[in-house]
């Protein structure tokens, strides 16, 4: 049991500092451009900035869901890296969808890539309101 929480800690950790760093990186480049944005046309710049958001958002859920996947393949939780990136998918959305489960012995680390999921996505709602309001 400690081992799966240090290690999806760990994981955890990792995923949630790669999406905030990543974001300001984002938001570095935003303020770059900022001068350029508050001028006209409005439409096409705030059309660009929600799709670049949003194209970011998405980059930063499949690199978190790709970490899980890999970690899960390389713990030979599951025999093939196609099984840990759906488990690990189904997982970080809270779907849930049952048709893989962990065995007994790594369950905890279901519940904590949910749990990852929901901070993530939770971040990046955040991050996205902060990016419209900047």
């Amino acid at each position: 049991m400690v081992i799966q929480l240090a290690l999806g800690s760990v994981i955890m950790t990792v995923t949630l500092l790669i999406a905030a760093l990543s974001w300001w990186v984002l938001e570095s480049f935003l303020n770059k451009i900022h001068d350029w944005l508050i001028h006209p046309p409005y439409g096409p710049k705030l059309t660009g900035i929600l799709s670049l958001a949003m194209l970011w958002a998405l980059l930063i859920m499949t690199v978190s869901v790709w970490i899980w996947a890999t970690a899960l393949w390389y713990i030979e939780v599951f025999v093939t890296i196609e099984a840990s990136v759906y488990f690990a998918l189904v997982a970080f959305t809270t779907l849930g969808f049952g048709d893989i489960l962990l065995p007994l012995e790594w369950r905890l680390l279901g519940g904590m890539a949910a749990a990852n999921g929901l901070l993530v996505f939770g971040l990046l709602t955040a991050m996205l309101v902060e990016t419209l309001r900047a």
